[in-house]
């Protein structure tokens, strides 16, 4: 890996977005934020919709500005957040701005669909854990509702290779990002036509499924001119973030587990083929396409969407996370429980109010500060992490001996501690920006400058220090564990 290339990673998440420079040069990766902005639903009517044409305004701000700073960029890729897609008519144009995850029309959708292909019948194909706005379920909830959009759609497009439309005039679809709709026959990779017709489309209304490191296209002329940049390649990376983040741990051997930290959290394994089986079915664990082939074999949990909802109605609470923390640890531990996946924390009116009435129905002291809040928050994630992780260690084919933590979320040491304590295992966290680093790493391998993910891994772990955390006060959290345990029940 000779002189120095710069490459350029777009990172949206469901509540800011990013445009970052990733360098690399002598075996390290460098990484440098050139703009960052935020990402947020447009409520209109009875529906959330996500600004789709400000997210494509600020990627073009984002490639002006490497231009400015005089970056000689060799390629773009572009992650999201999984599930949400664009409808495009047969004119190529963008028929609506697209419906946002959190959008209520799924409300109930479910067991409607499993009247036509049954529930077990949709894992055992998808392998996908069942969330009410899967991508799926989305387009079913759209279809009874007679969906004017969807009606006249001729192609539908998630939304980083959407993006990339827009950058390129060329569509496909890529592989990870398609396999967190449930519509991907796990097993083939292919589309599962079985399931697409109770939502009456077809399978020609996808563009043809590409793997990570694929071309879509070069910088269409008007963006070429616009930008500066000139007829830069763009690469389908991991369109999925969290494929993006996973390709991003730091490890040189295969017996850990990762918790991509951030709005979302999501715990799981690294293996070579999809595990479905009627335990994992029952656990309700979800099978995503990774770098190489591999599957993410995970499960989402509800993450740092509980504390942001939260800091937006404290008035009183320190704005700055460090102090925040050191209150928090300050608080009586395992006051009170939440589970933090419940659906009332999915998208409540109050966040502090949902919380609450959750512990005033369970018959648990009531946080009623933010302190105490928080404490809360942070106390049923690491039980939550503790849970999900002993049910990752029962369906794994070997012993996990620890855990990574990346992601925005590993910055909180608090957490990374408690749930080290609530997990037995050793924790490390970092990198933070492991989404970033995932993304331009697989636009290095495209560009032939590691030969694979162990390549591109051995550059990363060269590249980042993991700050490490080991367990403590183990009597105590088995406490709170099973106290945990029975709120929940």
């Amino acid at each position: 890996m000779e002189g120095e290339h710069h490459f350029l990673a777009v990172d949206l998440g469901a509540t800011s977005g990013r445009t970052i420079v990733g360098t690399l040069r002598d075996g390290k990766i460098g990484l440098q934020e050139l703009t960052r902005f935020k990402n947020e639903y447009v409520p209109v009517g009875k529906h959330y919709y996500w600004n789709f044409l400000g997210l494509y305004a600020e990627i073009v701000r984002g490639l002006q500005t490497a231009r400015e700073q005089g970056y000689d960029i060799e390629s773009i890729g572009i992650d999201t957040w999984g599930v949400d897609f664009v409808l495009v008519g047969r004119d190529g144009l963008m028929l609506r701005a697209p419906f946002s995850y959190r959008d209520p029309h799924t409300e109930g959708v479910m067991d409607k669909y499993f009247q036509h292909v049954p529930k077990e019948r949709v894992y055992g194909l998808s392998g996908i854990q069942f969330m009410n706005f899967n991508s799926i379920f989305q387009l079913y909830a759209m279809r009874c509702n007679n969906d004017s959009a969807l009606a006249a759609a001729d192609k539908i497009l998630f939304l980083p290779d959407a993006l990339s439309y827009l950058l390129t005039g060329n569509m496909v679809t890529e592989r990870t990002i398609l396999s967190t709709s449930a519509l991907m026959d796990a097993q083939t990779g292919q589309i599962a036509e079985e399931l697409l017709s109770p939502l009456g489309i077809g399978k020609d209304q996808f563009a043809p499924i590409v793997e990570p490191g694929f071309e879509i296209g070069r910088l269409s002329p008007q963006l070429q001119k616009k930008t500066g940049l000139g007829a830069v390649p763009v690469i389908a990376v991991a369109g999925h973030d969290t494929a993006s983040a996973v390709a991003a741990v730091p490890a040189l051997d295969d017996d850990f587990a990762y918790l991509s930290s951030g709005t979302w959290s999501l715990m799981g394994i690294e293996t070579p083929h999809p595990v479905i089986t009627k335990d994992t079915f029952e656990m309700n664990f979800t099978n995503e396409g990774g770098v190489e082939g591999t599957t993410r074999f995970l499960k989402n949990i509800c993450g740092m969407w509980l504390l942001e909802c939260c800091r937006k109605e404290w008035a009183d609470a320190p704005r700055d996370y460090g102090q925040l923390y050191k209150e928090t640890q300050e608080e009586e531990p395992f006051r009170s429980f939440i589970f933090p996946d419940s659906p009332e924390f999915a998208n409540p009116t109050s966040m502090v109010q949902a919380i609450k009435d959750y512990c005033r129905r369970t018959n648990q002291p009531v946080p009623e500060t933010y302190g105490q809040q928080a404490r809360c928050i942070f106390d049923s994630l690491a039980m939550r992490y503790r849970q999900v992780f002993e049910m990752l260690s029962t369906l794994a084919s070997k012993p996990i001996r620890r855990l990574h933590i990346i992601g925005g979320g590993s910055q909180n040491g608090l957490l990374n501690q408690f749930t080290a304590n609530a997990t037995g295992v050793a924790v490390y966290s970092g990198p933070t920006e492991a989404t970033a680093i995932g993304n331009v790493m697989i636009q290095a391998k495209a560009a032939g400058l590691v030969d694979s993910l162990k390549g591109m891994r051995q550059v990363i772990a060269q590249s980042v220090s993991p700050q490490e955390y080991l367990p403590e006060d183990a009597a105590a959290w088995q406490e709170g564990y099973a106290k945990y345990l029975k709120c929940i029940d």
